[in-house]
C-alpha cells in the first residue's frame, strides 16, 4: 500500500497517487498502535522516563525521521524574515538551520517529557496519532498547495473533505480514555494544525510537504501535552 511505505519505513517505497490520503487516518492508527506497543512492553521493563524515551525513538525509526525532517524545513521557511519566494528555497535545501533545530530538539523533548509523565495512555497513542494523519489529509482538500510541483503534487487529486469522519473515533478513544480531557485535546491538536496551516497559507501561499509534516508533529505533540496534564 502506497500510505504506509509513503508514511512509514514499512514496504518497498512507491511513490504516492490519489488514492494514498484516503489511507493517511488508518495508516496513523496502525502506527499509533505499534508505538503504544512498544511504549506499552518498555515500561514493563524500564523505568517511565526510559520507556518514553524507547517510544520516542521507535516513532523516529517507524517514520525514517520523514516528518521530523519536514518540521525542521518548515521551521527554517516559516519563521525567518525574508520574501515568499526565498521562504520556498529554503525550505528545498537539504541542510537544517538555527530555527529548524531549535525546535526539533524542543518538540521531541516535548514528547518524551509528556509520555514520562506518567498520566497519558499508550492505547491514546492510536487515537493521537490517527488524528494527525487525518489532519494532513483534509488539509489537502481545504489549502492550496503553495508550489508548481513537488512531492505532494500526486495527493491533490485524491484530497477529500469527509475524511474528517475519521476524527469521530479517534476523539472517541481519547475520551473513552480521559474524559472530557481527551476532548479537549482533541481541540488543541486541530488548533494547533490550523495555526500551521493559516500561518503556511500567509508566508507561502499554501503548504508544502514539508509543511505536512510539520502539521503531523506539532499536532500530535500538543495532543500529547494536553493529554499528560493533571487532572
Amino acid at each position: 500500500m502506497a500510505a504506509i511505505s509513503f508514511l512509514t519505513v514499512v514496504g518497498r517505497a512507491r511513490p504516492p497517487d490519489q488514492r494514498t490520503l484516503g489511507w493517511f487516518p488508518l495508516v496513523g492508527a496502525g502506527l499509533g498502535a505499534v508505538v503504544a506497543g512498544v511504549w506499552w512492553v518498555a515500561q514493563q521493563v524500564w523505568p517511565p522516563a526510559v520507556a518514553a524515551l524507547i517510544a520516542v525513538a521507535a516513532d523516529l525509526a517507524l517514520t525514517g525521521l520523514l516528518h521530523f525532517d519536514g518540521l525542521a524545513d518548515t521551521a527554517d521557511g516559516l519563521l525567518g524574515h525574508m520574501p515568499r519566494q526565498r521562504r520556498l528555497e529554503v525550505m528545498r535545501r537539504p541542510d537544517i538551520g538555527a530555527f529548524g533545530a531549535a525546535v526539533v530538539a524542543a518538540v521531541i523533548l516535548a514528547r518524551w517529557t509528556a509520555l514520562a509523565a506518567g498520566p497519558v495512555e499508550p492505547v491514546a497513542l492510536i487515537g493521537v496519532w490517527c488524528i494527525s494523519r487525518t489532519v494532513v489529509a483534509v488539509a489537502v482538500a481545504v489549502v492550496p498547495y503553495a508550489r508548481d510541483a513537488g512531492l505532494a503534487s500526486p495527493l491533490l487529486g485524491g484530497a477529500r473533505r469527509w475524511y474528517a469522519v475519521w476524527l469521530v473515533p479517534a476523539g472517541a478513544i481519547l475520551t473513552s480514555w480521559r474524559g472530557l480531557l481527551g476532548a479537549v485535546a482533541l481541540g488543541v491538536a486541530l488548533a494547533t494544525a490550523a495555526g500551521i496551516l493559516v500561518l503556511a497559507r500567509r508566508r507561502l501561499g499554501g503548504f508544502t510537504g514539508d509543511v505536512l509534516g510539520a502539521v503531523i508533529v506539532c499536532s500530535e505533540t500538543a495532543a500529547l501535552l494536553t493529554l499528560a496534564a493533571r487532572p
